[in-house]
């Protein structure tokens, strides 16, 4: 007896959400104020993706251009050590 009116309730439940669901979104559609401003929304969601995209190949393309300057910057303290070592050993043969 229980299940039986376990079961009914539950169907009723589901009736009435199924009814409460139709009734209101049959009647409601959206103004033109509405879509002008999803539009706009949308547009500036669009502008901003893009703004960011921009931006993040920008930001890459710095980073490869610091990459490019620190391996220039090793480039030329392993240079100048070598210069020091030669300037080293010059003066070391001249003063013996």
């Amino acid at each position: 007896m229980k299940k039986s009116t376990s079961k009914i309730k539950l169907f009723l439940l589901s009736l009435f959400l199924v009814l409460a669901f139709s009734l209101s979104s049959c009647g409601w559609s959206p103004s033109e104020e509405e879509i002008s401003a999803l539009e706009e929304t949308r547009s500036a969601a669009l502008d901003a993706e893009k703004k960011q995209a921009d931006k993040k190949s920008e930001a890459d393309n710095l980073q490869s251009q610091v990459d490019a300057k620190k391996a220039e910057l090793e480039k030329a303290k392993a240079e100048l050590e070598k210069v020091k070592a030669a300037v080293e050993a010059r003066h070391s043969a001249e003063s013996e």
